[in-house]
């Protein structure tokens, strides 16, 4: 009876520990995002296909319960743990967290401030953005250049400034101007950020257009504001034909925009790869396995010349 005790009480004991090396803690920096929701599904079918348990939180846009989030992971000892910052300039408190509990962090989509500065049991899965704002740029430049342009004034729409990828995106617009990459003189007209929000892009965009200001383009960090700057327009009756609106991430909503002929530019960012992405390494650092610290999944231009080959990625 003593035998058959001990042995299910370690079969139990066994059966616990699997369980708990199996589990992964993920923090996302925010549900309600498009983009941000696609790259967790990429999360939750990567974690189906491999027999992982994940448990993903929702840190709702705020550093100090996302912190909070990832002590509780490594209190509950989670095997590995993702963070998609909500402020990648508060992401060292975060590794420092992990590596007290000396469980492994990988940071996913938005890159953290001590990015060169990881330990060995952490790292960052994400798309370059030296390339996003670079293709999105040039191919507004062309295709202003299509309509007949030589010089074209633009307003810039920026993300969230605490985030690195809004920095990048924003200084790639700049590059391709000081470069004399772009095919026509291009003037900025204003610059501001509308956080990615929709609702914020549409609100900044309808004050500029009670600007009266003459402007040829768009170029937004990302979709959502993209998006947001298409619907002011469309209210002010202003012709999409006479402009040109790019932006970032090749969201369905962002590609029903372009075959409306609305939107004219964007850049495909593989969200649900990254999620794929990052809970390979996360498995692999959980294995003690040597992978590199930066992993770098392509972004691609997506225009109305080959839309048709996205219309299913995201």
């Amino acid at each position: 009876m003593k035998k058959f005790v001990l042995a299910a009480a370690m079969a139990a004991m066994m059966s616990s520990t699997a369980l708990a090396a199996d589990k992964i803690g993920v923090s996302m920096a925010l549900f309600d995002d498009n983009f941000l929701t696609v790259l967790r599904n990429g999360i939750e079918a990567q974690s189906k296909e491999l027999g992982v348990e994940v448990q993903i939180e929702d840190a709702q846009n705020d550093v100090a319960k996302q912190l909070d989030q990832i002590k509780n992971f490594a209190a509950s000892g989670v095997t590995a743990i993702i963070v998609n910052p909500v402020d990648t300039s508060a992401t060292q408190a975060m590794s420092d967290a992990a590596a007290a509990a000396n469980i492994p962090l990988v940071y996913v989509n938005r890159q953290p401030i001590n990015v060169d500065t990881l330990p060995d049991n952490q790292a960052f899965v994400a798309s370059n953005e030296e390339e996003s704002g670079t293709l999105e740029t040039i191919e507004v430049c062309k295709q202003l250049k299509a309509m007949g342009k030589s010089e074209a004034n633009v307003y810039v729409m920026m993300g969230e400034l605490s985030n690195q990828a809004a920095v990048m995106r924003t200084k790639d617009i700049h590059d391709v101007m000081a470069a004399g990459k772009c095919e026509v003189k291009l003037n900025i007209i204003d610059e501001q950020t509308a956080n990615w929000s929709r609702d914020q892009a549409q609100n900044m965009m309808t004050n500029w257009l009670s600007a009266g200001k003459p402007f040829d383009g768009v170029i937004a960090n990302n979709d959502e504001m993209a998006i947001g700057a298409l619907q002011a327009m469309k209210a002010a009756n202003v012709d999409m034909k006479s402009v040109i609106v790019g932006g970032v991430d090749a969201t369905q909503d962002a590609l029903a925009a372009m075959q409306a002929g609305e939107l004219d530019v964007t850049v495909f960012q593989n969200a649900a790869g990254q999620g794929a992405g990052a809970l390979k390494a996360a498995i692999s650092l959980a294995k003690g396995e040597k992978i590199e610290k930066k992993v770098y999944i392509p972004f691609e231009l997506v225009t109305p010349a080959n839309i048709d080959g996205y219309m299913k990625k995201n």
